[in-house]
């Protein structure tokens, strides 16, 4: 998990959420808190920007001087943040979890493990991998995402970690690795709802993700160690996604549990972001 000097949540309802990043605390607009009350009404007043959303497009609105971008730490890696235009700011604080997950199963197997990173945006998992000596294949349709990435795990001490950075349709470089008979030992994958690969290749995760499952079972036929399944996306119980990849799993042996992600408030409350379906090998 992230301490609590690099990222908190201080305060969340009425959908909304305010966060600090570091020195920064930035209120945002977040469908998961809606239904809540929030907790500490003086403390929005602290907010350095806060995210104003219009239809489909939003703008951030500075009460002060935030630099174009800033680093915040999780365990030994450094991430890149700064105000997008779709409100994110680089990290997804829920995933903290995650990697400490990833961390610990990569120390717990012997010899270095192949890592496939689908979707894997500005590098969370990739650097958690990389830092734990991994061999890591990073995966995203979008350009910027990799480049962000790239300058995470400079900033990280990382660059001369063995990481293979590709920009492509998820589902396709899949298709293309099974063809050159290229295998792995670990796959994560943080599949968004909708989306678009770079050349307009449509996602859609009902539609698409049990077809990307079968194929990375394929890459990760002759020696599995785990696999990470995350999604934000309405409507999924954990379940469903633990069901989902048991059927990709067919009669592989291991250990398979499911739940959901959540940020817990400065107050202890728990706000509910998305959910993890993992799977360890054993007999």
């Amino acid at each position: 998990m992230f301490a609590k000097n690099q990222y908190q949540l201080l305060d969340f309802g009425d959908g909304l959420r305010l966060e600090r990043f570091g020195k920064y605390i930035l209120e945002r607009p977040c469908p998961a808190a809606e239904g809540f009350q929030k907790a500490e009404e003086k403390l929005w007043k602290s907010a350095h920007a806060r995210y104003v959303r219009h239809d489909d497009e939003g703008t951030w609105r500075s009460r002060g001087t935030i630099p174009l971008s800033w680093p915040i730490n999780h365990a030994s890696t450094t991430m890149e943040l700064k105000l997008t235009d779709f409100g994110h700011v680089g990290v997804f604080p829920e995933h903290s979890g995650n990697w400490d997950w990833i961390t610990q199963q990569l120390k717990a197997n012997s010899g270095t493990l192949r890592v496939l990173n689908l979707f894997a945006y500005t590098g969370g998992a990739t650097l958690a991998c990389a830092a734990a000596g991994a061999e890591v294949v990073h995966v995203d349709s979008a350009q910027n995402s990799v480049l962000w990435a790239r300058r995470n795990t400079e900033a990280s001490g990382l660059r001369d970690a063995t990481i293979r950075w590709i920009t492509e349709d998820a589902l396709k470089f899949v298709g293309r690795e099974i063809k050159r008979g290229n295998k792995y030992h670990v796959v994560i994958i943080d599949p968004p709802s909708y989306g678009h690969g770079p050349k307009g290749e449509v996602w859609k995760i009902q539609e698409h993700l049990p077809e990307l499952l079968e194929k990375c079972m394929e890459l990760t036929r002759e020696d599995p160690r785990f696999i990470l399944l995350s999604s934000h996306t309405t409507g999924y119980l954990p379940n469903d996604l633990q069901q989902m990849l048991a059927e990709a799993l067919g009669k592989r042996r291991g250990r398979l549990e499911s739940g959901g992600l959540a940020i817990r408030a400065a107050d202890g409350r728990q706000l509910p972001s998305g959910i993890a379906v993992r799977w360890i090998a054993g007999s």
